[in-house]
């Protein structure tokens, strides 16, 4: 059995496939290794009641997820599963390679998540090549539900925002300035918290403010990370997260206007993911 995940900064998704019946799915919350310690991965994984029935069964568990760039946070994350899939074979991956799988396959083409933070990279048919981006929430993320959360954030703290937007946001969520501080200063994943905020921005899309601020974030996520690539044009660009995928009108005109060819647009890529990894897993198998 073979059990595979994406997992972003706000959630992860599972799925496992199961003899004689469809695929096993189930999310948990975003197990981002910066955001979260090995103990704290272990204790997610030991609630989900739907996998513990398999978990002795289980001989290969691969999980892609953000914040598994180096080794020693791919460590951290490999450990903890050990600990609940102890007979297991665990590979650790880059969010960014389970996203090139599922969107390009074996083909070559550039990959980018725009989802809760944002990142980008060239995949040239077997390996990611990753990029000087991805710098985080508090530099970069350009695009991402976190920047934007922070834009809107911004503006209706300093009374930016139009009346009627300012009205709604404020019966929405009802934060102040202090609410605002204590969740990004003093809380777990701030990230995650700015960007909970683009649900404002789906219920409130045609307004010209949103529309707007789409659109510079947009444009701001493809003139610093993917018109850098001197070859963009020559490849497809597909992206994956929520972000994109809910404002894909937004996104594919930014994209016209500067040239970029667009491909695959996924909200989450799980489900081509996991199918790319059983079949390649089987076939290794077979030979």
């Amino acid at each position: 059995m073979i059990l595979v995940a994406d997992s972003g900064s706000s959630s992860s998704d599972w799925m496992l496939n199961l003899p004689d019946s469809a695929p096993l799915s189930f999310r948990t919350k975003g197990l981002n290794p910066f955001f979260v310690n090995e103990k704290e991965i272990a204790r997610v994984m030991q609630e989900v009641p739907e996998i513990i029935p398999y978990a002795s069964e289980i001989h290969e568990v691969h999980f892609f997820g953000a914040g598994c760039v180096t080794p020693d946070r791919r460590e951290i994350v490999s450990n903890a599963l050990t600990e609940i899939f102890p007979t297991a074979f665990v590979s650790v991956e880059s969010d960014m390679l389970g996203c090139a799988y599922a969107t390009c396959g074996r083909s070559k083409g550039y990959v980018c998540t725009i989802g809760t933070g944002s990142d980008i990279g060239y995949y040239d048919g077997e390996e990611l090549h990753q990029s000087v981006h991805g710098v985080g929430y508090v530099l970069g993320d350009e695009g991402s539900g976190a920047w934007f959360g922070k834009r809107l954030i911004v503006d209706f703290l300093y009374e930016k925002m139009p009346k009627d937007l300012y009205k709604k946001f404020a019966e929405k969520y009802r934060v102040n300035k202090d609410i605002v501080i204590r969740n990004l200063y003093q809380k777990d994943r701030p990230n995650a918290y700015l960007a909970s905020f683009a649900e404002f921005m789906a219920e409130n899309r045609l307004h010209p403010y949103i529309d707007t601020l789409l659109k510079n974030g947009f444009d701001e996520f493809i003139r610093t990370h993917v018109i850098t690539y001197p070859d963009f044009w020559e490849y497809k660009v597909n992206f994956v997260g929520g972000i994109a995928y809910h404002f894909d009108l937004q996104l594919r005109e930014v994209c016209e206007v500067l040239g970029v060819r667009v491909g695959s647009i996924l909200s989450n890529p799980i489900e081509q993911l996991f199918h790319f990894v059983v079949e390649r897993e089987t076939k290794l198998i077979i030979k």
